[in-house]
């Protein structure tokens, strides 16, 4: 069904099942208020589509629609999936969560490094949030040069005792714990197409493949020094500071390599903290597939429980961020200050711009949000916020609770 917003002269399209239309009127003033450009959003409930909408348009300028098969860069929304292939490994029996890295991978144990468990680095303990050697794009083809590399950075703060986030190197040091546990020795991203997205029918890539389309991918309205100006009123002062000062942890986890979320030649390394492509509907299927107990990936019992187990920190604040955060196995879990889902079990990553994904296994839920145009807000972002809300209000009614 397509509904026409004549005020911007854009389009929304896709479908919802009953008792979930308030749904599509937030995606609706989403493009007709809230100054979204294109964007999409899908729910599963219980193993079945219940929500699947897209609209707007695929680029900040022209008139090209954002179609049913439109696929856009979700930013740090990527983790979420990247953490799925470790947790595929552990029920495998290829990865343990409480094991050292270094049992893998053993020249990461250079510089003190050698006791990090793969728990605390999936859990932004490990200090390595930055690259004292930063590679360009290209250098990214060379997974054993950076291997090589990572091995050698030296934390920036003792292992364990502290967490703060790991924007992109995160990801690149999962790359490497799964290429080593592995027993094919898979990329990362390989191993997702073959363990994730392929038995779940799913369009996700860590590493885009050439042959997708140009015109299938949606063009991002990145962040610029004017925007961010007028943003500063709804942007955490601590974490402001943090980015204009040149010397933080968060300035210098933001400085990493040459980077723009429109090259192709970006999209199409791996960088699988950040640069995963895919569509809403196939992200909220692969976290139904979670939210289901993961079985039909072979996730086992055990790995689904140590999964969704609350996470642990003597000290909530982030070290590089300045805000409370709550991290386990590579996802972000809810917390006092920082809502999701329905109890403390649910996971999911939000990604720079305004993306959300996660699972909430207590309603059995797989929820995405995708857009192209790039926002300030660290979480709760007015646009994905009401539609998250309004899906939980329809299922809390449907279910009679």
């Amino acid at each position: 069904m397509t509904v026409a917003i004549a005020e911007r002269g854009v389009h929304t399209d896709g479908w919802v099942a009953s008792g979930f239309e308030e749904v599509r009127a937030e995606f609706d003033r989403n493009l007709a208020e809230r100054g979204e450009i294109g964007a999409a959003v899908a729910a599963y409930w219980r193993g079945e589509k219940v929500v699947d909408l897209w609209g707007g348009h695929r680029a900040p300028h022209g008139d090209a629609p954002w179609n049913e098969d439109t696929m856009v860069l979700v930013h740090s929304t990527t983790k979420g999936l990247a953490a799925m292939t470790a947790a595929v490994a552990s029920a495998r029996g290829w990865l343990d969560y409480e094991a050292p890295v270094a049992r893998y991978w053993p020249e990461f144990a250079q510089n003190g490094k050698g006791e990090i468990t793969i728990r605390q680095l999936l859990g932004h303990e490990a200090g390595l949030v930055f690259l004292d050697e930063t590679p360009r794009v290209e250098a990214m083809r060379d997974l054993d040069a950076i291997a090589r590399l990572l091995a050698r950075q030296k934390p920036a703060w003792p292992p364990g005792t502290r967490h703060g986030y790991h924007a992109m190197t995160i990801g690149l040091y999962l790359q490497e714990v799964i290429r080593r546990a592995d027993p094919a020795h898979r990329t990362l991203g390989r191993f997702f197409q073959e363990e994730i997205a392929r038995p779940l029918q799913i369009e996700f890539y860590l590493g885009l493949p050439p042959e997708i389309p140009g015109e299938r991918l949606a063009r991002l309205k990145p962040f610029t020094p004017w925007r961010a100006l007028r943003a500063l009123p709804s942007t955490p002062h601590e974490l402001v500071l943090r980015v204009l000062w040149p010397w933080s942890l968060a300035r210098k986890s933001m400085l990493f390599a040459d980077l723009d979320p429109n090259d192709r030649r970006y999209l199409e390394v791996e960088v699988p903290a950040g640069n995963g492509v895919g569509t809403a509907r196939s992200i909220a299927r692969a976290y139904s597939a979670f939210a289901e107990g993961g079985a039909e990936l072979g996730i086992t019992p055990a790995t689904f429980a140590t999964l969704t187990a609350p996470p642990e920190f003597a000290r909530p604040m982030d070290e590089v961020l300045g805000l409370p955060s709550w991290y386990s196995l590579g996802y972000l879990r809810p917390g006092p200050q920082l809502g999701f889902g329905t109890s403390p079990r649910a996971f999911g990553t939000p990604g720079a711009g305004g993306s959300f994904a996660f699972a909430d296994p207590d309603t059995r839920l797989g929820y995405a949000y995708v857009m192209n145009k790039m926002d300030f807000y660290m979480f709760d972002d007015p646009r994905e916020k009401p539609l998250r809300d309004a899906v939980h209000r329809a299922i809390k009614r449907l279910s009679g609770s």
